[in-house]
């Protein structure tokens, strides 16, 4: 079974990473998924965002530094802790966030139109458990790998709205 999910997941990695390739060339993959973290988490601090990207420290310090540069994220002081810094996502990452969605999720479109109604109805179904059980926690992520919130649960709550009429509703990723 999981080598199945392995050979069937490459062909989902693929469609995502044609569409980061395409939408986000100018950063790089450590780069994208610290944009990525600082959106689920606003307001994180450099630690934080060093635990969950699993990077030392410094790395994520200089990463920082550089998606500064690059116009994706702002540093603001701590609330609490005028020391520690806040970090937040500026209006280019934002944009550059939903470029991306946008052309993944048209790529995987013209991918999904080839299916079934049952065999896509299958698949949101057990993607959205298979996201439940890794949130909870029950399967065992690797160090370093957190499971990221949906974007569809960080904007509309739990249970998306269907694509189109008569069709199940589509888990939103990051």
């Amino acid at each position: 079974m999981a080598a199945a999910l392995d050979d069937a997941a490459g062909t989902l990695l693929s469609v995502w990473e044609a569409a980061r390739e395409r939408t986000t060339s100018r950063l790089s993959g450590a780069q994208l998924r610290a944009v990525m973290v600082v959106e689920q988490h606003d307001g994180i601090n450099l630690r934080r965002l060093a635990t969950l990207t699993d990077m030392l420290l410094s790395s994520a310090s200089r990463l920082c530094d550089r998606l500064v540069a690059a116009g994706m994220l702002e540093r603001e002081p701590g609330r609490y802790d005028r020391r520690e810094i806040a970090l937040h996502l500026t209006p280019a990452a934002t944009r550059l966030l939903a470029e991306l969605r946008a052309d993944r999720r048209h790529r995987l479109d013209g991918i999904l139109v080839g299916m079934s109604a049952e065999g896509r109805a299958a698949l949101v179904r057990g993607m959205r458990e298979f996201a439940e059980v890794a949130r909870r926690g029950e399967a065992a992520a690797p160090e370093g790998w957190p499971v990221l919130q949906s974007a569809g649960e960080r904007m509309a709550g739990p249970e998306a709205e269907p694509e189109s009429p008569g069709e199940p509703p589509v888990a939103r990723t990051a």
